[in-house]
């Protein structure tokens, strides 16, 4: 029995109904219009034919895919956004039909650069993204597992305060992130997992923390001196550990905390970061534009390093003064060995004392800020 458009009582959309191979469809088109429904039940009654004969790799969309990749687990605000310009762009294309050749396409119309676009952001906004549906697809038999060329991006050296530039640093912070800063070169914990840490997650005691990577995987971080020193300092010891403060007319408002960015490079703490490292003398340039329907010229400071680089200073600090490869993998939760293997020629061992001394005491702080 074919599917043929039928009206519901107390609904408006127009429905279709019927059996194909046995299966017996009753669906909303979703509209009330007569001629848009009609083309919604040939192109659904083709699906489902198309199904019964190939399987449901012969059907299933991006849009589909994607929609099932978001409702598996929670994803990232970074995620949310790149598999939204995906999207736009391949839509009701069914996975089968996505190759290599379908990359060119999709740099040209995602990227603001389009093909010009530099590798490591035809990776990051395109490739992985897409990957990553097309891997979950295979995953569900929807279709073959992705067979991209890969891309060959040219490696950064890794940035990393020495013990007086960290200093530096923190002495030059708002107050209210200067604790964050020192959890930070301490710990090495990612920003993310710094600014989700609640005090229930927090042993003073034990010097010992509960964190939880975007994986949802949780990790024990140990805290040396100088980071239980500097949270006890905290006033607070409900909710989140760190928090957002505003400067008002009437004082400091205190927020409960830090929400997700999207943003790269810590856009939870851009200003305040930008700041205590333009305060602290780091490197940087200065950003200068008008602003769209303005005169005047605005700038402002873009610091060289950003906040993960903390944890890029913390991991060459470690191998510094442990001399061990193992180690710092299982204590920074790396998955790949390789990945810790830059961090061994670093810092000079001229440095140990400077860092064990800082991770004690931590850094000699008075009124900079």
């Amino acid at each position: 029995m074919p599917l043929k458009i039928v009206t519901v009582p107390k609904s408006k959309n127009l429905y279709m109904r019927g059996t194909i191979a046995g299966q017996s469809i009753f669906e909303s088109t979703g509209t009330a219009n007569k001629r848009i429904a009609e083309e919604i039940r040939r192109k659904r009654e083709a699906e489902l034919w198309n199904e019964t004969i190939y399987g449901k790799r012969a059907v299933i969309t991006f849009a589909e895919a994607v929609t099932a990749y978001l409702d598996d687990k929670p994803r990232s605000p970074a995620t949310h956004k790149y598999l939204l310009r995906l999207l736009k762009y391949f839509g009701e294309r069914r996975l089968t039909e996505i190759s290599q050749a379908s990359l060119k396409g999709a740099y040209a119309a995602i990227l603001e650069d389009g093909e010009e676009a530099t590798p490591a952001t035809k990776k990051r906004a395109v490739r992985t993204p897409l990957q990553a549906i097309l891997e979950f697809g295979a995953i569900q038999g929807w279709c073959d597992r992705p067979a991209f060329a890969p891309i060959s991006i040219q490696s950064k050296p890794k940035k990393f305060l020495r013990p007086d530039e960290a200093t530096q640093l923190v002495a030059h912070a708002a107050l209210h992130l200067q604790p964050l800063f020192v959890f930070l070169i301490g710990t090495g914990c990612r920003l993310s997992e710094a600014l989700d840490l609640e005090w229930s997650d927090v042993d003073l005691w034990g010097a010992r923390a509960v964190v939880w990577q975007k994986q949802g995987n949780q990790r024990h971080i140990d805290m040396p001196p100088c980071v239980i020193d500097w949270l006890k300092r905290i006033e607070w010891r409900e909710g989140h550990v760190f928090r957002p403060v505003t400067q008002t007319r009437k004082g400091s408002v205190i927020g409960e905390r830090y929400h997700n960015s999207a943003r790269q490079y810590g856009g939870q703490i851009k200003n305040g970061w930008a700041g205590a490292c333009r305060r602290a003398g780091l490197p940087g340039r200065l950003r200068e534009w008008i602003p769209a329907g303005q005169t005047s010229l605005q700038s402002c400071f873009v610091p060289d390093f950003t906040p993960h680089d903390l944890r890029h200073t913390w991991a060459s600090w470690h191998y510094c003064v442990h001399r061990d490869l193992l180690r710092l993998q299982t204590d920074g939760a790396w998955s790949n060995i390789n990945t810790v293997t830059i961090y061994a020629k670093l810092m000079p061992e001229a440095y140990k004392d400077q860092i064990e001394r800082w991770w004690r005491d931590g850094p000699c702080v008075g009124n900079a800020a």
